[in-house]
């Protein structure tokens, strides 16, 4: 049992770079209670389909924000702990947190929840925006 710290550097440097089309990474538990980077895409929509009521994982997202003026990439760490995990194994989460956020370390906001609502696009987008404080376009 362990934190698989390369590949997770990996996907988190990849989703991070402006020059890779990966949009977001999923650090997953393995079957003996390990963690590792198992999957990540260009597609939000598949990041949100590993979040299932049994399911447990980290996603680590990169966010496209700004205004007409300028347009800026920001990143969130959602925790996501489906209703239907066990409390012993939502409860081994926090510290399973602590050694993921030892690589995954830059983010602007950061979520846990086990609501759908709160993973969609749309709804980081918000929370990624509040953290990031004033918004200076004109609207157009």
């Amino acid at each position: 049992m362990g934190v698989d710290r390369e590949s997770i550097s990996e996907a988190y440097h990849d989703v991070r770079d402006d020059n890779t089309p990966s949009v977001w990474a999923a650090i997953e538990y393995h079957d003996d209670g390990s963690l590792a980077c198992k999957r990540s895409g260009n597609d939000y929509a598949e990041a949100i389909a590993l979040c299932e009521e049994a399911n447990r994982l980290y996603l680590f997202v990169r966010i496209e924000t700004g205004d007409e003026l300028s347009r800026r990439a920001k990143f969130a760490l959602i925790t996501w702990i489906g209703e239907r995990v066990s409390p012993l194994k939502k409860a081994k989460m926090s510290t399973d947190k602590a050694s993921v956020k030892e690589v995954v370390q830059n983010f602007a906001k950061e979520l846990t929840t086990s609501e759908k609502p709160e993973i969609e696009y749309d709804f980081i987008k918000r929370e990624v925006q509040k953290a990031g404080g004033a918004n200076y376009g004109t609207g157009r």
